[in-house]
């Protein structure tokens, strides 16, 4: 089978669940951001040293197929949904990264190749809570999946600072 399908030349795309939809509909947008997210991501493990967050960059690329497949599924529950064990998973890795590294003020984005596509791609994952908030305006999105999608910002923020602190880094405004 080609990737090439030309089903979509008239402006529709294909679900997961089958159906199909505006390639600029909310849903699109929302998954298509996630989907810009996981590359971001893929770069930044590229230019990560740290092999904790090499591995929790990996953790938050294979969740992201996950929320892009729930966000893609229309009318069917998808068969691996954003739990409260995910939520709570990020919640607690990002505490462990916090109790090493304490913040104490504002901190200069950046200072490292990894931290600085940490932080694009923290700013990224902004972006796609809010495509996923829009979309929750006009479709039931699952609360749990949008508090996941909250805290995966901070979680990402706190493995830029991981990178840089590890190299000496660090800088606070």
């Amino acid at each position: 089978m080609s990737i090439v399908t030309k089903t979509g030349d008239d402006g529709s795309t294909g679900l997961w669940s089958g159906e199909r939809i505006g390639k600029d509909s909310l849903r699109v947008e929302a998954y298509g951001t996630i989907d810009e997210l996981s590359s971001a991501l893929g770069m930044a493990r590229h230019l990560c040293f740290q092999d904790n967050v090499l591995y929790a960059i990996e953790y938050i690329q294979r969740l992201l197929f996950r929320v892009a497949g729930e966000l893609a599924s229309l009318g069917t529950s998808f068969d691996r949904p954003i739990t409260e064990e995910d939520e709570k998973t990020i919640e607690a890795k990002t505490s462990e990264i916090e109790a090493r590294i304490p913040l104490r003020g504002f901190v200069v984005p950046g200072m490292t190749q990894g931290s600085a596509a940490l932080d694009i791609a923290r700013t990224i994952a902004r972006r796609a809570e809010r495509r996923v908030v829009a979309l929750s305006r006009t479709d039931e999105i699952s609360p749990v999946l949008l508090r996941t999608l909250n805290r995966l910002s901070d979680f990402i923020y706190m493995l830029a600072r991981e990178e840089e602190a590890a190299q000496g880094k660090l800088t606070f405004v």
